[in-house]
C-alpha cells in the first residue's frame, strides 16, 4: 500500500510543494510546529530512514541544505533544525523546521493551525528561494 507522502509524489492528494527534482520532494507539514516547517522526502520509498542507500543519504543532505536556505531567507529564523522522527508516516522523510531557539524543534510543542492561503502563501516564498 502506498504510503501518503507516495501519494503526494504521485499527486493523487495535494500538498504545499516547495521544491523538486529526479529524487526528492520538499512539501509544507500541513501540522507545522512553526510556520515555513517542512518535509523532505526521497521519492523512493523506503519505511526507515536509516536504511536508504548511501548515496541517496548523501544526496538528500545536499537538496535538504539548499530548501534550508530557502526557508530560513523566507522566515528569517535564526536557524533551521533537522530532524528524523519516523514514527508518523512509514515512507522516509526529514522535518526542516525554523527556529530561533532550541525549544521550537520540541515535537511536544502545539502545532499551528494554519490556513490553506497562509500555508500556499508560504510555499510560494520558500519554493521562489530554492530554486
Amino acid at each position: 500500500m502506498k504510503s501518503i507522502f507516495s501519494k503526494i509524489i504521485d499527486r493523487e492528494i495535494p500538498a504545499h510543494i516547495v521544491a523538486e527534482d529526479d529524487h526528492f520532494i520538499a512539501f509544507l507539514d500541513i501540522n507545522p510546529l512553526s510556520i515555513g516547517h517542512t518535509l523532505v522526502v526521497p521519492k523512493k520509498e523506503v519505511n526507515y530512514f536509516f536504511d536508504v542507500d548511501d548515496d541517496l543519504m548523501a544526496e538528500i543532505m545536499v537538496f535538504s541544505k539548499r530548501v534550508a536556505a530557502a526557508i530560513k531567507n523566507t522566515t528569517g529564523c535564526r536557524r533551521v533544525g533537522v530532524a528524523v522522527i519516523g514514527f508518523e508516516v512509514p515512507h522516509a522523510h526529514l522535518h526542516l523546521v525554523p527556529m530561533n531557539g532550541m525549544s521550537d524543534i520540541n515535537f511536544a510543542n502545539p502545532k499551528l493551525n494554519l490556513s490553506q492561503e497562509e500555508l500556499a502563501a508560504t510555499a510560494k516564498k520558500i519554493s521562489t528561494y530554492s530554486k
